[in-house]
């Protein structure tokens, strides 16, 4: 067991652990939380009183609505077939590229109303490890639905994620297995007895419970046997056995011999060392720090054994460990985009941004929701950061505190976006963007920005170091060196005249929050 926290904290850990489990908060919110003391703050993360349903989806994307999805999507492909007998082979084309179109506009808006549903939920929800945990679900079993191409699936698996997001890794990873997007994402339905796919196999191992070198070649190709015969419905959207496309023959798996199908090879899995390990390494980068201690591996990966693979009892140890409030971990991690974005809002207590600013942010910043990049899902840390991305953060931070009239370079950035979804046959969906020369939006275009009066009362304003002193708590939750903190106080009294506007107010939170320093969390 990792070595504990002692029961006493301060409103600087307070915040921390609300950062990293959560998405920070405003100074209020912080000081709430640090009322509760270590111990109960964790088990309100743990354990919130919000309901997994608070936040209603979309009704195209309810779980009841699949088979009707599924079923008119079939019906529209049959229609499109007959309507194309005894036409010309132009008039043919003319018609499925005319399907085509529809259907993405379609998806299109689908995708976009999903992103914003989502983000929405994270900067709203009073149960912030839950989303949290979500985000990094999604990235730990990646899937897009650039590939995926129905978001209502994408939505599905989202809703499974937050249902199995402190659960069981076991049930998890069962349920992730028979999950309509992952079966199209790694191509399932392709694998057939006597041609089995590797795709599923090859990650499941890598990627999902054991890490690379902790397995063979041999294992992937006899697991992808097992794997075979999985189809999914078209008209349901459901998964299911087709037993004639299973291979049904003995397979070699870890050393065991046996007619093993998919469910005995999830089985074999959790046999391995490894997979106590891989998934608390990923936590740690996640929560924590990267390049974790391998002493403190161990002790999480017998934690996690004795669990029986359930998350809870592994982030509570995380978060009650001496470990997680070290100095060099407390803001020393490089926020993602979302973290960045929602972060931000959070502490300038902005409950309803524009939704095409959610939109081109996400582009803008390079992590886009529903769509990591790959298998492996999005790269952390360092890659988050680049020359441009980086001006990019600068921008949105513009953007959010001056709001669209005073900060018009975020605001005409996202027009040179795309929000299109058109593809040719054969090509995967386009990252959502707005299309060039499409309008943000009467929404964006006149966005007014935070409410400085409630950020920083007219008292506050007379006393530039009360003022600097006060942003400072909000949206850096520490004291600050003292050469930075009189950047800000000078940056103040050089804006201060007869009156401390809130255009002013504006620039100098602008400016504090384009520091290298707000980058981390």
């Amino acid at each position: 067991m990792l070595a504990p926290a002692p029961d006493s904290w301060t409103i600087f850990e307070a915040a921390h652990l609300l950062r990293r489990a959560g998405f920070g908060g405003a100074p209020a919110e912080i000081k709430a939380f640090h009322a509760l003391g270590r111990n109960r703050a964790v088990e309100s993360m743990l354990a919130p009183s919000e309901s997994a349903d608070a936040f209603p989806m979309p009704e195209w994307a309810k779980s009841e609505q699949v088979a009707a999805a599924m079923k008119s999507r079939v019906q529209r492909a049959r229609e499109l077939r007959v309507a194309s007998r005894g036409l010309s082979a132009e008039e043919a084309d003319r018609k499925r590229r005319e399907f085509r179109r529809e259907e993405q506009q379609e998806n299109r808006r689908q995708v976009i109303e999903a992103q914003s549903w989502w983000f929405r939920r994270m900067l709203k929800t009073r149960a912030p490890l839950r989303e949290k945990m979500t985000i990094f679900w999604h990235d730990h079993f990646a899937t897009s639905v650039q590939k995926v191409r129905q978001p209502i699936l994408m939505a599905m698996q989202n809703d499974l994620f937050r249902r199995h997001a402190t659960g069981s890794f076991k049930e998890l990873l069962r349920a992730v297995a028979a999950d309509p997007a992952m079966t199209l994402y790694l191509d399932r339905q392709s694998s057939k007895k006597g041609k089995p796919n590797e795709n599923f196999a090859r990650e499941v191992m890598e990627l999902f419970t054991l890490g690379e070198g902790n397995y063979s070649e041999a294992d992937i190709k006899e697991a992808a046997r097992a794997f075979t015969g999985i189809q999914l419905n078209r008209i349901t959207g459901k998964v299911f056995l087709q037993k004639r496309q299973w291979d049904d023959g003995e397979k070699t798996i870890f050393g065991k011999r046996d007619r093993f199908d998919g469910d005995a090879v999830i089985d074999l899995l959790f046999e391995q060392p490894a997979a106590a390990r891989l998934i608390p390494t990923k936590l740690w980068e996640y929560f924590v720090a990267e390049n974790p201690p391998k002493e403190g591996i161990d002790a999480l990966a017998k934690s996690f054994r004795a669990a029986d693979f359930r998350i809870e009892p592994l982030l509570r140890e995380i978060f009650l460990s001496k470990a997680f409030y070290a100095e060099k971990v407390i803001r020393n991690q490089i926020k993602s985009p979302v973290q960045y974005l929602v972060q931000m809002l959070r502490e300038l207590e902005i409950s309803n941004p524009p939704t095409a600013y959610i939109l081109a942010a996400q582009q803008q910043l390079g992590q886009v929701l529903f769509m990591p990049p790959n298998v492996a899902g999005w790269d952390w840390g360092k890659a988050w950061i680049n020359t441009n991305t980086l001006l990019s953060r600068y921008n949105a931070a513009g953007f959010i505190t001056k709001g669209a009239l005073e900060a018009p370079a975020f605001a005409a950035a996202g027009k040179e976006s795309s929000m299109g979804m058109e593809m040719e046959e054969g090509m995967e969906m386009e990252s959502p963007k707005l299309r060039k020369g499409e309008r943000v939006g009467k929404g964006m275009a006149a966005w007014p920005g935070p409410d400085f009066e409630k950020i920083a009362p007219r008292a506050q304003r007379e006393d530039p170091l009360q003022l600097v002193d006060s942003l400072t708590l909000r949206f850096f939750q520490a004291p600050l060196g003292a050469k930075e903190r009189e950047t800000f106080v000078g940056y103040a009294r050089s804006k201060k005249g007869a009156v401390f506007t809130n255009k002013e107010v504006g620039e100098l939170c602008h400016l504090m929050l384009s520091t290298p320093h707000y980058q981390l969390a």
